[in-house]
């Protein structure tokens, strides 16, 4: 008998005992796609204490609350510095969405460098949930429907932090300002709130972003104004650099310091000796609250040295909503389209441990509340990291610039 290879195989299936399947072939089983989140920021310049490595764990964090394993979902998170470089950037998130397979991208601190991503994500058709850039350009005409700005932007702060210096007869202002899309834009929504309070702006210097370190020069210019209130449009290293310097100069003798952006990790970088009776807006803060403390508590073994500020806040609740969303969509669905999911996530109340419940409006405004805080005196602090008291509250749906005067295109009027 002629002895084929068939038979030959299912001869010696037999004898060993293995049960040999129809036609050699094992039904397929269906694979849950994995969701990728690519955490970008500045990890090694002027912003990694307010982002960093500390936004990395945060969004991580939210993975474990939410528990995605138990729930079917397979979810990576990978990070990068983009070194606040808009061209370096653009090359990571293509090739993150090209060859990676990321689907939603987060943090994204330095507004030249969201304002640049924008486009690369509308293109792509994927998820932008931005915690670290301020302008509010990106949810009026630069918006997107890809896109949600999550934690707060240059108008809430312009309206919080310097309308509480108006309003205290800091009625003449001199700026320091970074010299890009972030410090040009608080500049000028603080200097429209100034104006319309009956203020006036006597003069602004531009510095070089990122790079500089020595503001002496600029210090003795605003010196020279005359102006009432110097307001620093300027974040993290920046911040902490020029109010030190300002204090060797004395100019807090002769001039109020507004720090438009100013997070708790800046405080304890300049120490309360210094930074005692500043005021500053946040829309998260550690000890604002039991739920505040209960996620601090959770996150803070994992980041010891640097407590989360809002952005890290920011980043926690967007991803945290974001895997809300896709559990309710299905992971496959979430995968196909990104306006599709932020259309989703819209739709969905947003609460979490960091700011409660939020609202998202049409424009890609997340809607949080923000906090006026006066920065403690050194005898007032009862502990580590125990920095702000609070001043005012403005719940979200006044903090923000009014949706008609965004006048973000997506929208249909």
């Amino acid at each position: 008998m002629l002895l084929t290879r068939r038979s030959a195989l299912k001869t010696a299936a037999l004898a060993s005992g293995v049960p040999l399947a129809a036609n050699f072939t094992r039904p397929a089983r269906a694979q849950t796609p994995t969701i990728k989140i690519g955490v970008l920021n500045d990890q090694s310049g002027p912003y990694a204490n307010t982002g960093g490595i500390t936004g990395v764990i945060c969004a991580k964090q939210a993975l474990e609350d939410f528990g995605a394993a138990t729930k079917g979902l397979n979810v990576e998170v990978i990070s990068a510095d983009h070194q606040n470089k808009p061209d370096l950037a653009v090359s990571i998130v293509r090739q993150w969405f090209d060859r990676d397979g990321v689907d939603m991208l987060l943090d994204v601190p330095t507004s030249s460098v969201a304002l640049a991503l924008q486009s690369v994500v509308r293109e792509k058709n994927k998820v932008f949930l931005d915690s670290g850039a301020a302008t509010s350009a990106l949810t009026g005409e630069q918006c997107s429907p890809n896109f949600i700005h999550w934690t707060y932007d240059t108008f809430m702060l312009a309206k919080s932090t310097g309308g509480a210096m108006v309003k205290a007869g800091g009625d003449s202002w001199y700026f320091l300002t970074a010299d890009y899309a972030f410090g040009k834009q608080l500049q000028n929504d603080t200097s429209t709130l100034i104006k319309a309070s009956g203020g006036k702006v006597m003069g602004a210097a531009l510095y070089p972003f990122p790079g500089t370190t020595d503001f002496s020069s600029f210090l003795v210019q605003a010196q020279a104004s005359g102006a009432k209130v110097l307001g620093l449009a300027n974040a993290g290293g920046d911040t902490v650099n020029s109010i030190k310097q300002a204090h060797e100069f004395g100019l807090g003798s002769s001039m109020k310091i507004a720090a438009l952006l100013m997070y708790i990790n800046d405080v304890h970088a300049l120490g309360l000796e210094a930074a005692s009776g500043l005021n500053l807006t946040e829309s998260f803060y550690w000890d604002l609250n039991e739920r505040t403390r209960a996620f601090t508590r959770r996150v803070l073994p994992k980041t010891p040295i640097n407590y989360p500020n809002m952005n890290h806040a920011g980043n926690y609740s967007a991803t945290l909503h974001y895997l809300k969303a896709v559990a309710d969509m299905g992971a496959a669905e979430a995968k196909k389209d990104g306006v599709a999911t932020v259309n989703r996530m819209k739709a969905m109340p947003v609460e979490d441990d960091c700011f409660g419940k939020t609202t998202i409006r049409q424009d890609g405004r997340n809607l949080v509340p923000s906090y006026l805080f006066e920065v403690k005196k050194p005898s007032e602090s009862k502990g580590p990291w125990d920095y702000f008291k609070l001043v005012a509250t403005t719940p979200g749906e006044e903090a923000f610039r009014p949706l008609a005067d965004g006048h973000c295109g997506f929208i249909k009027a």
